[in-house]
């Protein structure tokens, strides 16, 4: 999720959940890059997938429909993805609910959606751009994405950080923690 209604950019979705769809080679999703540009992806989201804090933030910043193949592209931020932990079984989905917007039941049936591979837990170090960028649009924006590799038009050079390095670095500790004493039960 973008920036609207809680997500990366606003410090309240971390850690980010990804699994891989239709469009990833062999349906499995991969981190291309460390660092990627941001989409504000608010309109590929259900309101019941989300806690409930979180719904109406969604229903009153959903975007007007986007053409499909827009001229050029706003980005506001950007991330670095600093951890990818798998989670495979679903009291590790389950034990992450405190930490992000979603319900429990999405990251169940996300999990239960492709039992063979493991849903992915990313922690995302989110940056907002110092004025939002536009960058012309590319075929590899197209479809159900959060993010894109950061494309080399886009400048990080100002870009301020949405959670100070200690906030961020006890987020990313509490997330291991709760991932550690699941494990080990």
């Amino acid at each position: 999720m973008g920036d609207r209604g809680g997500g990366p950019l606003t410090g309240r979705a971390n850690p980010a959940a990804a699994q891989g769809g239709i469009r990833e080679t062999g349906g499995r999703f991969q981190v291309q890059s460390p660092r990627v540009a941001l989409f504000s992806t608010v309109e590929h989201q259900k309101a019941d997938w989300l806690k409930p804090a979180y719904r109406d933030q969604i229903a009153a910043s959903a975007p007007a429909p986007a053409p499909a193949r827009p001229e050029s592209v706003t980005f506001a931020g950007w991330a670095e993805i600093t951890e990818v932990m798998p989670l495979s079984e679903p009291a590790l989905a389950a034990g992450l609910t405190p930490f992000h917007i979603w319900t429990e039941a999405w990251a169940l049936e996300r999990l239960a959606w492709k039992p063979q591979q493991p849903l992915l837990a990313l922690c995302l170090r989110t940056y907002r751009f110092a004025e939002p960028q536009q960058v012309a649009y590319q075929p590899q924006f197209g479809g159900c994405r959060s993010w894109v590799p950061l494309p080399s038009a886009l400048t990080t050079i100002g870009s301020v950080p949405v959670l100070s390095d200690r906030a961020y670095d006890q987020q990313v500790a509490a997330i291991q923690a709760v991932l550690s004493r699941v494990r080990t039960g």
